[in-house]
């Protein structure tokens, strides 16, 4: 008889900010499109993996931080006819790590510099590629063309208001 051990969950990778880009350190891996709980709302479906790389480096004004690189490619849903719609992530973005929220608040705002965020000494790396894929994703993905768009068309054509009008000819 063989005993096979209950499923375990593999443990997600979790870096401590500031050490780590103190260090230089890199880390890279890929992790199950299903594990990102915030995403999964947003996709038609589970499947494939997301790949990751992060790096510590300082910016050019020497404040430490995250190169964070991030490739998927999502199953979405067409927000017009609410099928599959293959999506490309291809995500490099660099993190400014800040001791405090209150650090990053007292920087005025700017478009150009980098995201900051509050670095922790266990900051799961799941959490940080999953920010990143969020941020990728259109606002309201759909296709270029669908069979939702041809169905909007035909009922463009015949106007609602169309036997409304031909009432109102009929009162003058």
């Amino acid at each position: 008889m063989i005993l096979s051990a209950p499923f375990m969950p593999q443990p997600q990778p979790v870096i401590d900010g500031f050490e780590f880009a103190s260090a230089g350190a890199s880390l890279r891996g890929a992790l199950p499109i299903r594990d990102f709980p915030r995403l999964n709302d947003m996709l038609a479906r589970h499947e494939g993996e997301v790949a990751y790389e992060i790096e510590g480096l300082r910016d050019e004004r020497g404040r430490p931080g995250l190169r964070l690189k991030v490739r998927a490619r999502l199953e979405l849903r067409c927000q017009r006819c609410l099928e599959g719609l293959p999506f490309e992530v291809q995500a490099d973005e660099v993190l400014v790590l800040a001791g405090t929220q209150a650090e990053i608040d007292a920087e005025p705002a700017d478009v150009h510099a980098a995201d900051r965020v509050v670095a922790a000494k266990e900051m799961s790396v799941r959490e940080l590629v999953e920010d990143e894929l969020i941020l990728a994703l259109p606002y309201a993905p759909r296709h270029a063309v669908c069979s939702a768009r041809a169905s909007t068309d035909a009922a463009e054509k015949v106007s609602p208001f169309a036997g409304l009008r031909g009432l109102m000819r009929g009162k003058h």
